[in-house]
């Protein structure tokens, strides 16, 4: 994984630790933009190619749960969030993986979220990658002494949002998913890119982006 050390001091609020009844006043935002389901291994290839144009992708991963001790299961989603649109691969349903661990090798494109290592890991049980290019955000806020460090946490100091949960316990290895998982897994990779763009704003990591999907304004 990358190692970027925050430049600058972060603003005062964002050192202060919210409780929950804070972040449940905040009004909840979701991913209301384009989603493009991939379920084929042309489509992956089509996607690749699309998403090798992107400087930053937001990343994560979706896995059924479990609720038996030694229960496992592979990851069953991954989710990559471009400037205009969000990738959602349901991996149970591909056989070939090699333009996904190309991309997921690539050090160009940045791969952006929270928690990677475990995601990452989990990826390779089941397809082998190198992981180049991957800024864990959580890692970044922590040195950046932010007092939140998930992905919630951090929507709801930087943005003054809160991102639902409703879907984090559903069965993601369903042939077909829902609506809501749809939105849930879009708005994590989406609410990831936003982090790691904001964090480049205000100069806690280096080389700003130019945003072109404003997170207060165009998404809802």
């Amino acid at each position: 994984m990358n190692s970027c050390h925050p430049l600058v001091k972060v603003p005062l609020e964002w050192t202060r630790k919210l409780s929950r009844e804070e972040v449940n006043q905040l009004p909840v935002k979701r991913w209301n933009g384009p989603i493009r389901l991939i379920r084929t291994d042309a489509e992956a290839e089509e996607a690749v190619q699309l998403l090798a144009h992107e400087s930053v992708l937001g990343f994560d991963t979706e896995t059924r749960p479990s609720f038996r001790k030694g229960e496992n299961y592979f990851p069953a989603l991954l989710q990559l969030a471009g400037s205009e649109t969000v990738f959602l691969f349901q991996l149970r349903a591909m056989e070939q993986f090699t333009p996904l661990a190309a991309l997921l090798g690539n050090p160009e494109a940045r791969k952006v979220g929270v928690g990677l290592d475990y995601d990452v890991r989990a990826l390779q049980t089941l397809f082998p990658f190198e992981p180049r290019g991957f800024v864990d955000v959580g890692d970044v806020a922590r040195r950046a002494a932010i007092a939140s460090q998930g992905l919630r946490g951090l929507a709801a100091h930087l943005f003054g949002l809160r991102i639902s949960k409703r879907a984090q316990c559903s069965n993601w290895d369903n042939a077909e998913l829902k609506k809501f998982q749809l939105v849930y897994a879009a708005t994590d990779a989406w609410i990831s890119r936003e982090i790691y763009l904001v964090m480049q704003e205000k100069g806690i990591l280096p080389q700003p982006l130019n945003r072109t999907t404003p997170v207060a304004a165009s998404r809802s």
